[in-house]
């Protein structure tokens, strides 16, 4: 049943991301990614709340709505809220070196996939 609270929750979030970042784009513009990184930034602190105040040991919330919540809404929202709070618990775990790795291997390596996928693909198209 998780994965179905999971699923609901993403579509719901993907709605919110698609909303948020053509409301960022419309106030602001196009030439700067402002509604993504309004949605990461909003996605991050949401998922640092819910941390705190739905802690994972089921005295306030099922392990569904805790999924459906932090994994489903905020993760189909953003998955950089994913990656925000897996950093932040390496950091108060005091795994800093880990922690740093993380970040500046998510950033290079992400930003080397999608060029990768990108020029590939367009090696292949022509």
């Amino acid at each position: 049943m998780s994965y179905f609270w999971v699923a609901v929750g993403s579509a719901l979030g993907g709605m919110g991301r698609y909303a948020c970042s053509g409301l960022g784009a419309r106030w602001f513009g196009e030439t700067f990614p402002w509604g993504t990184l309004f949605v990461n930034v909003a996605g991050s602190l949401v998922i640092g709340v819910l941390a705190v105040v739905l802690p994972a040991d089921g005295r306030l919330l099922t392990d569904n709505a805790r999924a459906f919540l932090m994994i489903g809404v905020c993760g189909g929202f953003t998955t950089f809220s994913s990656f925000s709070i897996e950093t932040l618990n390496l950091a108060r775990n005091g795994e800093w070196g880990a922690a740093a790795a993380y970040t500046l291997g998510s950033v290079v390596l992400c930003l080397a996939g999608v060029a990768i996928g990108y020029f590939g693909t367009l090696a292949l198209a022509r």
